[in-house]
């Protein structure tokens, strides 16, 4: 059975998860996690996924999941739920190339997160999210939704020519 970890209690479990790695690992996965924060300081962290098999994986959302932040024993791995759909002119993206729909970034010991292009990324999976959500049904109330609203009008989803079921956003 799967299940969801209520959201105060997530941010210690994740807390505790980077706390039990201690080694690059833990210190990457709270790097990505404060990047994270300073790309949307709205994000939700939840824990999801767990089973008796697995602790379960920690959760970055708004209005929708942003992206995962998983640990391994070679590799952090950030899984962006709807990546194959984001731009990424940094070329952050190195895992996951071929899915339809996610993307991942895996990063190795002694890897350099590039900060800027991943707020980027963070930012953008934020709007594409928030294209369908309620929150745009009315006049934004905080200055964080004003920016999310400015960044969906400049945002261009990847789209195959060929596809004809998807409009283009203008």
């Amino acid at each position: 059975m799967k299940k969801t970890v209520a959201v105060g209690s997530a941010s210690a479990f994740i807390d505790q998860k980077i706390k039990e790695l201690g080694d690059w690992r833990g210190k990457t996965l709270a790097k990505v996690r404060a990047i994270i924060h300073e790309a949307d300081p709205e994000i939700v962290e939840e824990w999801k996924w767990v089973k008796p098999t697995t602790p379960g994986t920690p959760v970055f959302s708004h209005g929708g999941i942003v992206c995962t932040g998983e640990t391994y024993k070679n590799v952090v791995k950030m899984t962006f739920a709807k990546g194959a759909a984001l731009q990424d002119p940094s070329g952050l993206f190195n895992s996951s190339l071929d899915g339809n729909v996610r993307r991942a970034i895996d990063i190795h010991e002694g890897d350099k997160v590039d900060e800027a292009a991943l707020k980027d990324l963070i930012r953008a999976a934020v709007a594409l999210n928030l294209i369908d959500h309620p929150i745009l049904l009315h006049p934004p109330h905080h200055p964080s939704q004003l920016n999310h609203l400015q960044m969906l009008r400049t945002f261009q989803p990847v789209v195959d020519p060929a596809d004809d079921q998807i409009a283009a956003l203008g």
